[in-house]
C-alpha cells in the first residue's frame, strides 16, 4: 500500500483544511485509517483514526470538536477536516493505515510521506 497525503499549506488562525490521503497499491477499505501530526522539535503525536467503515472514528483531546476524519473507500481516499485553525496546529501531517482502531504509531502497518500545514496567527 502507498499512501500520499495532500492538501497542506498555509493557513491564517481561524481558517479550515482539508487534508487527503489516498491510497494506492490495493484497497484501503478494509483498514483503520489515522492521521498523525509532528511539530518542530516534537514528537509524532496521534490526530484521529477512522474505522474501516466510516462508521466510528476517535480523536485526541487536543483536536475533538475540531477536526473530523471521514473516508470514501470507492475512492480510496481519507479526509481530514480541520477547522479553527491555530497556530500550535501547524506540524507535518501523515496518514496511516493499520489493522486495529488504535491511537498508537507503532501498530500501523502503512504510512504517507507526510503533507506540511502551517498556520499563521
Amino acid at each position: 500500500v502507498q499512501l500520499q497525503a495532500s492538501g497542506g499549506g498555509l493557513a491564517q488562525a481561524g481558517g479550515s483544511l482539508r487534508l487527503s490521503c489516498a491510497a494506492s497499491g490495493r484497497t484501503v477499505s478494509n483498514y483503520a485509517m489515522g492521521w498523525f501530526r509532528q511539530a518542530p522539535g516534537k514528537d509524532r503525536e496521534f490526530v484521529g483514526v477512522i474505522n474501516w467503515s466510516g462508521s466510528s472514528a476517535n480523536y485526541a483531546e487536543s483536536v475533538k470538536g475540531q477536526f473530523t476524519v471521514s473516508r470514501d473507500n470507492a475512492k480510496n481516499t481519507v479526509y481530514l477536516l480541520m477547522n479553527s485553525l491555530k497556530p500550535e496546529d501547524t506540524a507535518v501531517y501523515y496518514c496511516a493505515a493499520g489493522r486495529w482502531l488504535t491511537t498508537v504509531a507503532a501498530t500501523y502497518d502503512y504510512w504517507g510521506q507526510g503533507t506540511l500545514v502551517t498556520v499563521s496567527s
